[in-house]
C-alpha cells in the first residue's frame, strides 16, 4: 500500500521530529507515522533501500534509527525538506511508494 497523498486531511500532527511534522498515529516501535509535509515519507512502509538518499540531488534525506520497526530499523527521514527542488526523483525510485512530494503543501518555502 502506498503513502496516503491526502494525509493532511486524514491524519493529525502527532509530534515534531528534527524540525518537521510527524503525522500520526505514532505508537513506537510499530507505528511511526508520516514524516514531513512538503516531502512526506511514510515510515510505516519505508523499507530503507536507500534509493531516495542516493538519487536526491539536494540531499533532502538522512538516515534515522527506528529500532524494532517491523519493516526496517532505519528510515529515510526528510530532514532537509525545505531544500527540495520538486524533481520527484525520490518518488520515482521508491520501490514501495512510501514518498510523496507536493509543492502545494505546507512547508514549502
Amino acid at each position: 500500500m502506498a503513502i496516503d497523498p491526502e494525509f493532511e486531511e486524514n491524519r493529525d500532527i502527532a509530534e515534531d521530529h528534527e524540525g518537521h511534522s510527524v503525522w500520526g498515529p505514532v505508537e513506537e516501535p510499530e507505528t511511526l507515522g508520516i514524516h514531513g509535509t512538503h516531502v512526506a515519507v511514510d515510515f510505516d512502509i519505508c523499507i530503507a533501500d536507500g534509493a531516495c538518499l542516493e538519487d536526491c540531488p539536494v540531499d533532502v534525506f538522512e538516515w534515522v534509527d527506528t529500532p524494532d520497526h517491523p519493516e526496517s530499523e532505519i528510515k529515510a527521514d526528510p530532514a532537509h525538506e525545505d531544500q527540495c527542488i520538486d524533481c520527484m526523483l525520490c518518488v520515482d525510485v521508491c520501490p514501495v511508494d512510501a514518498i510523496d512530494v507536493d509543492p502545494g503543501r505546507a512547508g514549502r518555502i
